[in-house]
């Protein structure tokens, strides 16, 4: 399980044998079961994740009904920016949708890495100017996207995600109520 975090590293920069040990020393494996609430609306967030194996559902409680903003899985990085850099309350929640394995880190493990290896602070840079691309493609596409569009993009970038997930929250996700995301499936499946 280690050597998925080591892996996804390397893979944005070359590690030596005492950067692998440090993030080995530091790692923490934590695993949680399906319904598992990583963090909750009011809450501060103090640590972050990197999924090795699951799923974690991102929501908002929006007059008592749940808006999914974000799936994450395994190799994603989750993460409260707000509530974990500002420490303020989160305005969401963060909860497995699956059981899910996941490392976690905090801002002294961070902190401490960074001081012995300077390095790791280009490859959190990196990390997180790849998250923020990510959200912002996100964000756009609700703005700029029919959920039919905002469905077959899914479908192509995340095919595995709609095996994963419940139907209500694949509708939420892409902005529809089921019935609707039911009838986007139908005219998809006779165009094909």
């Amino acid at each position: 399980m280690q050597q998925k975090l080591i892996t996804y590293f390397s893979e944005i920069m070359p590690l030596t044998a005492d950067e692998i040990e440090a993030i080995v020393e530091s790692m923490t494996i934590r695993s949680y079961q399906k319904g598992d609430i990583l963090l909750a609306e009011g809450q501060v967030s103090m640590e972050c994740y990197f999924i090795l194996e699951g799923c974690v559902r991102q929501y908002y409680l929006i007059d008592g009904e749940e808006k999914t903003t974000q799936f994450f899985t395994e190799n994603d990085w989750v993460v409260s920016f707000n509530s974990f850099t500002q420490k303020i309350p989160s305005n969401h929640y963060l909860v497995c949708n699956e059981d899910t394995t996941l490392v976690v880190g905090n801002e002294d493990k961070e902190n401490a890495l960074y001081q012995r290896f300077p390095k790791f602070e280009s490859i959190s840079r990196n990390i997180m100017g790849n998250v923020y691309g990510q959200q912002q493609e996100l964000t756009a596409s609700y703005v700029t996207d029919t959920p039919e569009q905002r469905y077959l993009k899914l479908l192509e970038l995340r095919p595995n995600l709609l095996q994963r997930i419940p139907q209500y929250q694949l509708a939420s996700y892409i902005g529809v109520k089921p019935e609707s995301l039911s009838r986007i499936r139908r005219r998809i499946m006779q165009r094909h």
